[in-house]
């Protein structure tokens, strides 16, 4: 996260230089820092916190350079001791930014400073930000809308190893991805024990039976926020059938408005992003970083209707619905009601680490700090 570096530099006293993004990832995006986000807000937003540049001053170029890999979820102490690498160095290189401070224990100032960074001094570029606002100008003529962040994507689909409905050939297309992909430590995956522990995402099919059972009508408008849906329509077809106002990026622009965006997948996710804040409900079937950052970002501003599907608990229910021991109607209905009436973004605090977990899995089973900045930041929330 940009907003944790934000937060290690202040700890550290130290000048931040405007993060490069990863280029290597499976979307192969090139897409810099200033194509994202308005560059001059953001260092300008900050200036009272942390001193930011553009670059690496001209001469600090071949200063003594340390390469340093932060550890995970961690402390002020770790970092106030990391900073004795300024007896040695001028500059220090951070590889990777995410997940690098804990979600708890933190000073109230550095909270507070990692949440204005992310919900006031990073907007997205104006190009991005006035396409979102239309987009969601368009949605808004029709009524009321769900944002889905549907995650039946090629590469979350091979990273966790689920192939559930797929046929062999997928499913061997998958498993070939997720062996060439180096940096997925994971290769041999056991799909039908993911899918039983809820780790899968949704179908798009079980989306639309939850959704169903939820009580929201066929009329019901839906924002797919999402990249490529792998196998297309083959997959989204039962989807559409229970709720035919299915609406992507590309229904809702012109070819001329979405152009500039479309071979830059971090850029359209951006508006994604946008159209899913400012939606009336928004539901992701699946955990990942933009939807824990949309859910933290829809409490902050207000407590936004937020519907979190128990994908462990659904699974059951969809097996014996396949098993032919339920139906679709009133009793599905009411258990999917019942399991869900706690689920949906009401004020609350954080939650804690799981039980018996120790150690790293101590910090990381912690709810982050980004799905749920409360109650650190719960006096900007009522300012909005």
């Amino acid at each position: 996260m940009i907003s944790d570096m934000v937060a290690v530099a202040r700890i550290m006293n130290a000048t931040l230089v405007i993060p490069q993004l990863d280029k290597r990832s499976f979307w192969q995006d090139s897409s810099t820092f200033a194509d994202i986000f308005d560059e001059a807000h953001f260092i300008s937003a900050l200036q009272g916190d942390v001193h930011i540049v553009r670059e690496l001053p001209k001469e600090l170029e071949a200063a003594p350079r340390a390469r340093k890999h932060f550890s995970s979820w961690a402390s002020v102490n770790y970092y106030v001791e990391v900073a004795q690498l300024w007896k040695d160095y001028q500059v220090i290189h951070v590889p990777k930014s995410d997940s690098r401070l804990g979600n708890n224990n933190l000073p109230i100032d550095i909270q507070r400073l990692r949440c204005r960074a992310l919900y006031q001094a990073l907007r997205f570029s104006p190009p991005i930000e006035s396409l979102g606002k239309k987009l969601v100008e368009r949605l808004r003529s029709s009524g009321h809308y769900i944002a889905l962040h549907l995650r039946y994507e090629k590469d979350m689909l091979s990273f966790t190893g689920c192939t559930y409905g797929l046929n062999d050939s997928e499913a061997e297309e998958l498993k070939i991805m997720r062996e060439n992909t180096n940096h997925w430590k994971l290769k041999n995956i056991n799909s039908t024990e993911q899918r039983a522990g809820g780790n899968c995402p949704l179908t798009p099919k079980e989306v639309g039976i939850f959704l169903r059972a939820l009580g929201y009508p066929p009329s019901t408008w839906i924002y797919i926020a999402a990249g490529e849906i792998f196998g297309g329509d083959t997959y989204l077809s039962d989807l559409r059938s229970r709720f035919p106002n299915l609406v992507f990026k590309d229904t809702l622009t012109t070819k001329e408005e979405l152009e500039k965006f479309a071979s830059h997948a971090t850029q359209a996710a951006a508006l994604d992003y946008i159209i899913s804040v400012e939606s009336d409900v928004f539901i992701p079937s699946h955990t990942g970083n933009m939807a824990r950052s949309v859910e933290g970002h829809r409490r902050f501003i207000g407590h936004r209707k937020t519907i979190n599907p128990d994908r462990k608990r659904l699974v059951e229910l969809f097996d014996k619905i396949d098993r032919g021991e339920l139906e679709e109607g009133p009793k599905l209905s009411s258990l999917v009601t019942e399991l869900h009436k706690h689920r949906q973004g009401a004020p609350r605090k954080r939650y804690g680490s799981l039980p018996g977990a120790k150690g790293k899995d101590r910090l990381r089973t912690e709810e982050s700090f980004y799905e749920n900045p409360l109650p650190e930041c719960i006096c900007h929330s009522k300012r909005h």
